[in-house]
């Protein structure tokens, strides 16, 4: 008799969990329809903590921005001569409920308000990622909202598609303090990577050298990161090419990236420096203008070079018809105007339109990772409705686009030589 009750209990908590379900995805259903039924366009809330930046943005499917918050650990961070990831998750933590009140305040919506949740949760640093999922995962819970993984670097490709019209497929660069990156976009959930670094990213190297460089020493530039210390230090330079940087991987016929070797170079030409002249720790180093100019000029001609071939390996095999070809360049290096007006030379000379992602949105923030769940939502691409589903998502470190043409394009063999770029 008892196994017989323990059986019926068994079976009616199945029924009753089955039935919990169906009501969730048809009281879902039954949304979209209304939503679909009054023509009002879908409303996505992001939340993006893949590093330092604790973002979250609400955007819906006509591209309107309706609300954003962020709360920026760079200060915190600048202290320590880098980001701390215990210290970057920890602050996460204290401050990622306020910031999607502050949006959501900023909007002027409530959380039944919301169609969707979208979440970075690859990849990134591990400790943040799973704040931000784990948040991300309540609210689409207490909410009875689908809820929408998103891969970072995807949504940096897509942001521009929010204020700007770029049909696909397109060329997108990505250049940040953690990825550098060719691809091609097809569509929302499709991308072929041409190339990516194989060492370090550009906003790294660029952090790194400013730090030894002792910037932040100097005033005018001590509450600006590494990237935008040295284009500011630049330029103030009376001689960009003083300082020689010898040009890197020319006999390799790819579009993959390598900033090791300008980092090294400056760290050691850094260590010379201090030996000869004594150089306090209070002090920046002496003739800091000229040698930022210099870094600058290597590491922009170095990510062209990679963009033209890029660019002439699309138009050998014909993979974007002429009137779409199209470069779209983000990420936080993207803001940098020295390497957008040199991109934009390299663009006029093969018959590319050049696309730049508002300074604004380049940067981290959560109004890329809202209008890239938007995409999703319009495109019926990764929109997840089952609970079960939704708790099994997890956080990845290193997330590469799905497909690689890194080999396709080595095989074409294309010899480049970079385009005049008259910018000094």
């Amino acid at each position: 008799m008892a196994k017989s009750t323990c059986l019926f209990k068994t079976s009616l908590e199945l029924c009753q969990s089955r039935r919990s379900r169906f009501l969730r995805t048809r009281s879902q259903a039954l949304n979209a329809i209304r939503k679909f039924a009054d023509g009002r366009p879908a409303i996505i809330l992001g939340i993006e903590t893949s590093c330092d930046d604790t973002g979250c943005g609400i955007v819906d499917t006509t591209g309107k921005l309706l609300g954003e918050a962020i709360n920026s650990q760079h200060l915190t961070h600048l202290k320590h001569g880098g980001i701390i990831p215990t210290i970057a998750g920890e602050m996460h933590r204290q401050h990622i409920t306020t910031v999607c009140e502050d949006a959501l305040r900023s909007a002027n919506l409530r959380l039944r308000d919301i169609d969707a949740i979208a979440t970075t949760t690859k990849p990134g640093l591990p400790i943040s990622l799973t704040i931000g999922n784990t948040f991300g995962k309540y609210l689409s819970k207490i909410g009875n909202k689908p809820y929408i993984p998103i891969h970072h670097m995807e949504a940096h490709a897509l942001t521009v598609r929010m204020v700007q019209k770029v049909d696909f497929p397109y060329l997108v660069l990505l250049v940040s303090g953690g990825h550098s990156l060719l691809a091609i976009v097809e569509n929302v959930d499709k991308f072929y990577t041409l190339g990516t670094t194989i060492d370090n990213a550009p906003g790294e190297i660029l952090d790194k050298i400013a730090r030894r460089l002792k910037l932040a020493n100097i005033p005018e530039f001590s509450h600006m990161n590494g990237g935008q210390a040295i284009e500011s230090a630049a330029s103030k330079a009376s001689d960009p090419t003083k300082y020689i940087f010898e040009p890197v991987l020319t006999r390799s016929r790819n579009c993959q990236f390598s900033f090791a070797g300008v980092a090294n170079k400056s760290f050691a030409h850094i260590a010379k420096q201090e030996k000869n002249f004594d150089v306090a720790d209070s002090i920046a180093m002496p003739d800091v203008y000229n040698f930022c100019a210099s870094v600058q000029l290597c590491v922009t001609k170095h990510i062209c070079l990679r963009t033209q071939r890029a660019m002439e390996f699309i138009n050998n095999m014909n993979l974007i018809s002429q009137e779409k070809r199209t470069l779209v360049i983000s990420g936080g290096v993207a803001c940098n105007n020295f390497l957008a007006k040199a991109l934009e030379i390299v663009c006029s000379e093969k018959g590319f339109k050049f696309v730049r992602t508002p300074p604004h949105l380049c940067n981290d923030n959560g109004v890329m990772i809202a209008w890239n769940g938007a995409e999703r939502w319009m495109a019926n691409a990764g929109v997840l409705r089952d609970r079960e589903e939704i708790e099994m998502i997890s956080v990845e470190k290193n997330a590469p686009f799905e497909e690689s043409w890194i080999e396709r394009v080595e095989d074409a063999n294309i010899k480049c030589k970079l385009v005049k770029l008259n910018i000094l």
